[in-house]
């Protein structure tokens, strides 16, 4: 092995890193030691800031097996550096799996075991078979001791973001081990091998290996918060400036920048401090629990939750508890609420893991996986309301994973350790301050030249030239950046929008296209009963408006309806899926659940049980004396037990119950889902003919369709059986039984909403996992889709027989028919500059999940198209939501998504913006939560994005304008060996700049989405020349106030003697400060003059800079910041024009001619008026128009919308400006380039008469081929 090989860690996942290994060396430690002296502690600091560089300066590179010190570096987007240093812990063993006692005993003989990740001199077979994970070195000596035959194994890891990577000498890489998941063990292996439970000795053994069952959020003690927040760059700058103006006797301003420092320090690590709580007592609340421990000797102890590792057997209390691990059901079902997780308030029903006896078919025996498998398994932080039991056999649960693996720890993790948010404003920010520091070199260099011809002594030329420095980086940058996106964190909570990014502010203000979730997002969470049409002998029946009738009681329609549900009953009320609930209530049968006094009575789990009210059961005859009066009151008795459950499934798309009916020997399987799954499922001569249509009739108009189907069971098939019965087996054969047919009414706010989305220019696509053909038809309904567009399905399908994966394209509302075919080649080329743009064709594309999965596969670049307009996504998996998004992202659109949280975590992560609408105010399931249950937060979420955005860009370019302003006073002051004075410096860091800077902030949002984005980075024409254009109309009056007050007939070099004033009592007073102003020269001509410009300069830009419309509100309704440049305007006006003796002697101001002061007011009256002019009329009017117009999505034809007139507008201007511009014009985003390219393809979009086939070329992708039917 090469020492200089690269490992890659967690391959093709999210945290992938690379990894190289390194061995300390000493005389290099000693080399950076001598350093750090010499630098006096600096190059400790750059080693800090710097992990790659520590390493690599001390350390030699070694194989990743012997590294001491292993480096890693993400492979995203950021490429961040982390170094993790590699520890050695002694255990008993290699494998947290491997009997103790096995390989004691018999070290030699044991067979090698592949799925062991750990090798060791003689490994043995698996106890209880799984992969391990590993826990902190806790000590393991009494262990070695009680197996003492066995020799000591050294074990080599490395800890990283709260996680243990092992070394694994057969992938000769380190891997995490996560627990029961790693050895892929099938449902069946858990169910026989797992479901004993652990000795003592073992779980011991294992929790060497996987440490302490605790998601453990260490609240930093405040001094460590202190050190790291103090080690910021930015900070020791700041004590860098301090103990330079310290140095050049600034005392006053370096304190204040001290006390500012001293507050801005306090407040974050208030903040990080209450975050770090809040968040340990999120997880506390599971940490540390009793729970009841089924041991290897059928013995059930108590045990606190921290002492559970992977395998053990925990039992789940019937009155529920809150789950401190992740683990599967083996047997009884649970009740459980896993709000925490989703932010779904529903509560879900869990069954035990399926156990496929041996002769079923294999593919049944899938492997346990907790995504596949999340209806059986319990997971970690999530609360289990009530459980289901069986008598002498105990709910049970084996713990699959524990600490940081679980679902909830990597959650927890994903809040400690963020992705840092990349957004083209931070990257543009450092690219300006280093624009920044360059310009101060400049001044650097020419502040020691001029002090060199000049003679001034060494050490105030090192002073005032790196005195430069500190002036041109503004030390309150950071805080007046964050006071944006505060203000707006804090309207957003005002309207019930809570944020746990508040970084992802500013990304809102640039979502061009949004996501929607159908159910409970635009529709109505609820569904209305409509009616029901069942089936019989395979025909329809006219459709009915219920089936709560006398005739239909016994029928097996509604004894689907009534059986086929995950409804419970929680303190006597029925709960569940809403859509459950809807078809149960349409019944009007009664739900009972057996009490624990009547299950403690059987042998077996008692079944919940299903009945129709009596008054609805058809009338007995009259009972004859002699019959039975108990027999009697048995036969009228209907009542149907729910034996098992198959809960619903959103890869399968149905749910299935096995049923047994009071007095009936045999049992009845029942299945309700998606109409298009359970016809599938029927045997074909039970499917009406004319399906199909009826389906597609109900689905146009709107409705949600469930399709509903039964089969009566073998006589052989017990209860025991049936237990542990395969699904496959029982959903197959089935017979059709009709279709309920409910209504799901759009909120009253959606179509609004929309409306100002496609106003605005912001793409608006449907994502569910409902029926195409509904889903077409709310899009429609709800203003997404337009009346007079065009919707094109793509029905993919795969390959088969040796034929490639085709996509057949037709109109949504004229589905075609097939019959010539002929062939054409569609070119993916780039033509080209597109001279005009095609007049917009307005089409969707509309797909389901199957189609969607094939398409990314084979035809990966025709996906990208296709999303240009896609509008309609049904039948999505959770995580065909969430690569969508990632589709799009790829594209270069900013994507938003608005779920209810419950499928749509991943999407709602994966988004730059996810808002889940949930009322649980902590659901960590995505950045936003809206307490308002309709998607009205959506426009107001871009709103403020958009203003946070605007304020960021104000802020930013009036800091760099201040220190711009700043430095050309103390450039031009220097060159008369004068300087600021040290309470000039604060009056205008503190008086000025602090109060505009956090006042200029709080103006609100614009109260409507308008068409246009702002730009999403400092580095664009129009701002680039609104700072340019400022700092050269700045520069000029500074420089014209200097030069045009030494030709003035009075002028002379100040000296305390001097009166241009006429005021012969001013003398005493300047004398008194001679020694000062001999020192530092402050007191001149060129200083006052300078200091009254300079000022109304910092509030001539700050209001100039102060945008309101189209993004903010006027800055006259931002009564703090008018109130704030109001009264600095007087103060200033009143001092200039009315000196008084105390604050000219404060600010070390001396007194000039009033004829010139009213000439520096003329100065500054024109000074104000040029900026206006430039940053309002040439700016705003011609600069950003021309820049908009370009930027605009309508130009691209990819805004499904209709053209607004402005639209149209800016369309025949945009191609007025390409005939102006001939040149070659690229647009930026991905996704314009893509529309510019299809626009002039003659062959897209394509024609619904269609079939698109797949033809792989090796060298190159895939092309397409288009086959024409006539």
């Amino acid at each position: 092995m090469e020492k200089g090989e690269l490992k890659i860690l967690n391959k093709g996942e999210e945290e992938e890193m690379e990894l190289q290994g390194y061995r300390l060396c000493r005389w290099r430690l000693a080399l950076v030691g001598f350093g750090v002296l010499c630098t006096g502690g600096f190059l400790l600091l750059l080693l800090y800031w710097m992990p790659e560089w520590c390493v690599k300066s001390t350390c030699t590179r070694t194989t990743a097996r012997d590294a001491e010190v292993v480096l890693l570096r993400s492979t995203d987007e950021f490429r961040r550096w982390f170094l993790a240093r590699v520890r050695v812990m002694l255990a008993p063993g290699s494998n947290p799996f491997h009997s103790l006692e096995t390989q004691t005993t018999s070290p030699s003989s044991s067979p090698s075991s592949p799925s062991s990740p750990f090798s060791s001199p003689s490994p043995s077979p698996l106890a209880n078979g799984h992969t391990p994970l590993p826990s902190d070195g806790s000590p393991a000596q009494e262990l070695i001791r009680k197996f003492s035959d066995y020799q000591p194994t050294q074990i080599r890891y490395f800890t990283f973001h709260s996680t243990k990577y092992y070394w694994n000498d057969e992938m000769q890489n380190f891997k995490v081990l996560t627990g029961l998941e790693d050895l892929e063990v099938s449902c069946s292996t858990i169910h026989s091998e797992h479901s004993a439970g652990l000795t003592r000795n073992q779980q011991e053994y294992r929790r060497l290996f996987f440490g302490v069952n605790e998601i453990a959020v260490k609240v930093p003690s405040v001094f460590k918060l202190l050190i790291k927040e103090v080690l910021n760059p930015f900070y020791i700058f700041q004590l860098f400036s301090v103990i330079l103006w310290s140095a050049d006797e600034y005392y006053y301003y370096a304190v204040a920048i001290v006390f500012m420092s001293v507050i801005s320090i306090a407040t974050s690590l208030y903040t990080i401090k209450k975050q770090y709580i809040m968040l340990h007592d999120m997880v506390a609340a599971h940490s540390i629990v009793r729970v009841s421990v089924c041991r290897a000797n059928n013995d059930v102890e108590e045990t606190l939750s921290t002492d559970l590792v992977p395998g053990d057997v925990v039992v789940i209390p019937s009155n529920g508890t809150i789950m401190p691990c992740d683990a599967v059901l083996i047997s009884g079902t649970c009740i459980v609420n896993e709000s925490m997780l989703t932010g779904e308030s529903v509560p879900v029903t869990k069954t035990n893991l399926p156990n496929p006896l041996p002769g079923e078919q294999e593919g049944a025996d899938s492997a346990y996986n907790t995504e596949e498998h999340k209806r059986h398994t319990l997971f970690c932080g999530t609360n289990v309301i009530q459980t289901r039991f069986y008598t002498g056999e105990l709910v049970k649960a084996v713990v699959v994973r524990t600490g940081f693996s679980t679902a909830k720890g990597q959650l927890v993790r994903s809040i400690l350790y963020p992705k840092p948010t990349d957004f083209k404003l931070y990257r543009d920010a450092y690219l300006f301050l280093l624009c920044l520091v360059a310009v101060a070199g400049i001044g650097f260099i020419y502040s020691i030249v001029l002090s060199v011809m000049n003679e001034v002594p060494a050490k105030t030329i090192i002073i005032e030239s790196l005195d430069i420095i500190t002036i041109t980086v503004p030390p309150a940058l950071p805080a007046a950046m964050t006071a944006g996106i505060v203000y707006a964190q804090r309207r957003l909570k005002q309207i019930g929008i809570f944020c746990i990014s508040p970084q992802r502010i500013n990304i809102c203000g640039q979502i061009n296209l949004v996501c929607f979730d159908k159910t409970g997002t635009l529709t109505e969470d609820g569904l209305d009963m409509w009616g029901v049409q069942r089936v019989e002998g395979g025909r329809f029946h006219l459709s009915e408006e219920s089936a709560h009738k006398e005739n239909l009681v016994k029928s097996q329609f509604v004894a689907c309806m009534a059986t086929c549900h995950s409804l419970t009953k929680i303190e006597g009320q029925l709960s569940g899926d809403p859509l459950d609930l809807k078809m149960f209530e349409a019944t009007g049968w009664i739900l009972e659940e057996a009490t624990e006094e009547e299950t403690a009575l059987h042998n077996r789990i008692m079944p919940t049980v299903v009945r129709p009210p009596k008054q609805l059961l058809p009338s007995q005859p009259d009972v004859s004396a002699e019959q039975d009066m108990e027999l009697a009151e048995l036969s009228s008795l209907y009542e149907i037990g729910i034996v098992r459950q198959f809960p619903f499934s959103s890869a399968l798309q149905r749910m299935s119950v096995v049923s047994r009916t009071l007095g009936e020997k045999c049992m009845d399987a029942y299945m309700k889902g998606a109409p298009e799954v359970v016809a599938s499922l029927c045997k074909k001569e039970s499917v009406p003919e004319n399906f199909a249509e009826v389906l597609e009739g109900y689905t146009k108009q709107g409705f949600r369709v469930i399709a509903l189907a039964h089969r009566r069971l073998g006589s052989k098939l017990n209860w025991h059986k049936v237990q542990n019965v395969n699904r496959d087996y029982i959903e197959a054969n089935l017979e059709f039984l009709g279709l309920i047919i409910m209504q799901n009414k759009l909120k009253a706010e959606t179509p609004g909403v929309l409306q100002d989305l496609h106003r605005a220019n912001i793409r608006t696509i449907m994502v569910t996992g409902d029926n195409m053909l509904t889903a077409i038809s709310v899009a429609r309904d709800c203003g997404m889709i337009l009346p007079e567009d065009t919707v094109i399905i793509a029905d993919a399908l795969p390959p088969h027989d040796g034929q490639a994966a085709k996509i057949t394209w037709r109109y949504a509302d004229k589905p075609s028919r097939t019959t010539r075919f002929e062939e054409i080649n569609i070119s993916l080329e780039n033509e080209g500059h597109v001279e005009e743009l095609k007049t917009q064709q307005l089409y969707h594309f509309a797909m389901n999940g199957k189609s969607f999965a094939i398409i990314a596969e084979h035809f990966p670049d025709m996906l990208q198209k296709l999303v240009l307009h896609g509008t309609v996504f049904a039948r999505m998996a959770p995580d065909q939501k969430t690569q969508l998004i990632e589709t799009l992202q790829g594209v270069d659109y900013f994507v938003g998504m608005c779920g209810d949280g419950a499928n749509d975590c991943g999407a709602l992560k994966r988004a730059h913006s996810g808002i889940s609408l949930s009322e649980l105010e902590a659901s960590v399931a995505s950045p936003f939560t809206s307490r308002t249950p309709n998607i009205s937060c959506v426009p107001s979420l871009i709103r403020e994005g958009r203003a946070a955005l605007i304020t960021s860009f104000c802020v930013f370019k009036f800091m760099a304008l201040y220190s711009i302003i700043q430095y050309i006073s103390v450039t031009l002051l220097y060159s008369v060996l004068s300087n600021l004075g040290d309470f000039q410096f604060l009056f205008i860091d503190i008086a000025i700049i602090l109060l505009i800077v956090f006042t200029m902030s709080l103006n609100p949002a614009w109260k409507e989405l308008v068409s246009r984005r702002p730009p999403s980075g400092l580095i664009s024409g129009p701002l680039l020349f609104s700072v340019l254009t400022q700092i050269i109309i700045c520069l000029s009056f500074q420089t014209i106030t200097f030069l045009w007050v030494q030709k003035q007939p009075w002028y002379e070099v100040w000296t305390p003697a001097t009166d241009v004033c006429n005021h012969s009592d001013h003398l005493n007073v300047s004398e008194l400060n001679s020694t000062e102003v001999d020192e530092h020269n402050i007191q001149n001509f060129e200083n006052t003059s300078l200091f009254y410009v300079s000022s109304f300069q910092y509030l001539i830009v700050a209001i100039v800079f102060s945008k309101g419309k189209p993004f903010r509100q006027p800055s006259y309704k931002n009564w703090p910041f008018v109130l704030s440049a109001v009264s600095l305007y007087f103060f200033l006006l009143f001092i200039m024009f009315h000196p008084v003796e105390g604050i000219d002697k404060f600010l070390e101001i001396v007194c000039v001619p009033f004829e010139w002061r009213l000439k520096l007011f003329l100065i500054i009256v024109v000074n104000a008026a040029v900026s206006v002019l430039v940053e309002t009329f040439i700016l705003d009017i011609v600069l950003w128009k021309l820049a908009f117009s370009r930027d605009k999505q309508a130009n691209y034809g990819v805004t499904p919308a209709a053209p607004t007139p402005q639209g149209v507008i800016d369309l025949q201007a945009y191609k007025c400006l390409f005939r102006l511009c001939p040149r070659k014009t690229t647009p930026k985003a991905r996704y314009m380039h893509l529309a510019q390219e299809l626009s002039v393809d003659p062959d897209w979009p394509p024609k619904p008469t269609t079939t698109t086939e797949a033809k792989p070329r090796p060298e190159n992708g895939s092309a397409y081929e288009i086959i024409i039917h006539s």
